[in-house]
């Protein structure tokens, strides 16, 4: 696990207050909303959306435009943060 996505995991498990969730917990490529076929993901809503967008902004310093289908793909899974955060984050 790269230090990105734990330091993501991080701020997901404390922005939502996900209480019984450790970072090992979290599948770096399961979906964050819904599941997958195997049953794994984390079936967040649309308000933890939004809370794990600021959560983001706030330790990344990376937004995100309006919800639309490319903002979708970036919430994908903590792997689809974790490029989207080093491609647009500003030292």
């Amino acid at each position: 696990m790269s230090d990105l996505n734990l330091q993501i995991k991080d701020v997901l498990i404390k922005a939502l207050e996900l209480e019984d969730i450790t970072p090992a917990d979290i599948d770096d490529d399961a979906p964050l909303f819904g599941k997958d076929k195997e049953g794994k993901g984390l079936e967040l809503d649309s308000i933890d959306a939004l809370e794990l967008g600021i959560a983001i902004k706030d330790n990344f310093g990376v937004t995100f435009s309006t919800v639309n289908a490319e903002t979708r793909k970036h919430f994908a899974s903590v792997n689809a943060l974790a490029a989207y955060i080093r491609e647009n984050k500003k030292d």
